[in-house]
This record gives structure tokens, C-alpha cells and sequence, in this order.
């Protein structure tokens, strides 16, 4: 009995094949047969005469009139039943979307060779052209660096690796820890609100605000300056690299910096 019931699923299944078309395309994209080699195919002929019932459908009313007293008004009028809309919204609503992407929660990525300790050159800023160390990684992705300031005057300040050009000299930082409260919300600058203007007389007045680092900045510089200091006499070239810090970074005639290895 099995094999004759395998038979009929072969059976069953071969009834289901695909219906092979009618027409098809050749290459260049042109039709096997033509328009009226089609009609002839397809038997259309047979429809040509033949005419189909036309169902006449019932006019659904758009309008109706009304009744309207008081005198002089004419007694009735012609209103819509389906009245359209006065105001129509010049904008659709668009609906809160999870904040997911925000900028301060994507994925910070930076360049191998800007590691703590690495020796940077500048290549923007107030500062351009001084050479600095390398603290750490914000996560911001801005990297927080120190001249030291004791040797070529370049404070804890923040700064894009975009503008930064990583070098192979090092300082061996050891197990010298950055205070954690050298973050982000440490660089940000609280700005002062402005008093509305009374007249022309405040406008020759007002002077430019000029940031001044306060006690707690000056005392953090200090100590981070000597902690760096010490790790900076502790290498073995010591001497000559505090007056490697100093050296300001230029390029001269003949000197491109894409043939050079920093």
C-alpha cells in the first residue's frame, strides 16, 4: 500500500506545477509575440460582440434642503450633508522619537596610537605648534592634555584628535592615576545672564567677559604639573626631553610632513 500513496502525493504535486506564459520577453527586452498574434492566443475574438450588462448605480444625495424660518430669509436653502472642514493642520503630527541617537551616547572611537603618555603636537588652536602629554581619553572623545605647563605654558585643556599629531616618543606614566573629577563637566563654562539693555549709553558700556581660571584650576595645574615632572626626570633622557617639550614643532622649506615620521 505505501508505494501507491507516494504515487498519488506525485500525482497531486504534478497538478500544482507552474502555467507556463502566455508570452515572454527575448533578449534585448523585445516581446516573443506581437500585439495581434496575442488577441489571436489569448481568443479575444470570441468577446468582441459581446456586450456587458451596465449596472446603473443609485445617486447617493450630496446635498439635501432646509427649512429655515424668520422672515426675509427666503425659506429654505441648499446645504451640504457632509460638511468639509474648517481648519485643516498645515503640518501632520510627528510623534516623539526615542532618543537613542543622541550625540553624547554614540561610540567613541580613537586612533591606536594615541595612548596616555604619548607626546602630541598641536596643530591648532591658541596653542599650535607646542608639544604636549597626553593624559587620558574624555568620554566625549576629546583628549585631555598638559604641556607640562612649567615648560612650555600649555594648561589642562581639551582637545579633537582631529588636530593632534601623535608622536613615538612617551612618557612612561607608571601608576599615576588623572583625578577623576577631570571631566567634561569640569572644562564647561557657566555663562553669565545678560541684563536687557536701558539704552545706547550701555552699549559703549559693555565690555568683553575674559575667562580667568580660578583657585581650584590653578591648584589642580600644580599638581598635575609635579606628578608629571617627576615621571618626566625619571626617563632616560630626562634632560633633553623637558627641552623637547619646549621646542616648538615647524616645518622649514624642503620639509613635508607626509614624508616624515613623527
Amino acid at each position: 500500500m505505501a508505494p501507491v500513496e507516494k504515487a498519488k502525493k506525485v500525482a497531486k504535486s504534478a497538478k500544482k506545477g507552474k502555467k507556463h506564459p502566455l508570452n515572454s520577453y527575448l533578449k534585448g527586452g523585445i516581446l516573443r509575440y506581437s500585439k495581434a498574434q496575442m488577441y489571436k492566443r489569448r481568443a479575444l475574438y470570441r468577446l468582441k460582440d459581446k456586450k456587458s450588462p451596465v449596472v446603473q448605480k443609485e445617486k447617493v444625495p450630496i446635498k439635501k434642503v432646509k427649512k429655515i424660518g424668520g422672515p426675509k430669509n427666503g425659506g429654505e436653502r441648499t446645504v451640504f450633508l457632509n460638511k468639509s472642514k474648517a481648519n485643516y493642520p498645515t503640518k501632520t503630527f510627528v510623534k516623539k522619537r526615542v532618543s537613542k541617537a543622541n550625540f553624547s551616547e554614540h561610540k567613541r572611537n580613537t586612533r591606536r596610537n594615541l595612548k596616555p603618555g604619548t607626546v602630541l603636537i598641536l596643530l591648532a588652536g591658541r596653542h599650535q605648534g607646542k608639544r604636549v602629554v597626553l593624559l587620558k581619553v574624555l568620554n566625549s572623545g576629546l583628549l585631555l592634555v598638559t604641556g607640562p605647563f612649567a615648560l612650555n605654558s600649555c594648561p589642562l585643556r581639551r582637545i579633537s584628535q582631529r588636530f593632534v599629531i601623535g608622536t613615538s616618543s612617551r612618557v612612561d606614566l607608571g601608576s599615576y592615576k588623572v583625578p577623576e573629577h577631570l571631566n567634561d563637566a569640569y572644562f564647561r563654562r557657566l555663562k553669565a545672564k545678560k541684563d536687557k539693555k536701558s539704552g545706547e549709553a550701555d552699549i559703549f558700556a559693555a565690555k568683553k567677559e575674559r575667562f580667568v581660571p580660578n583657585e581650584q584650576r590653578k591648584k589642580d595645574q600644580k599638581e598635575v604639573d609635579g606628578a608629571l615632572l617627576k615621571l618626566i626626570k625619571a626617563h632616560p633622557e630626562g634632560k633633553y626631553f623637558a627641552r623637547y617639550l619646549q621646542n616648538m614643532f615647524a616645518l622649514h622649506s624642503s620639509q613635508y610632513p607626509h614624508r616624515m615620521r613623527f
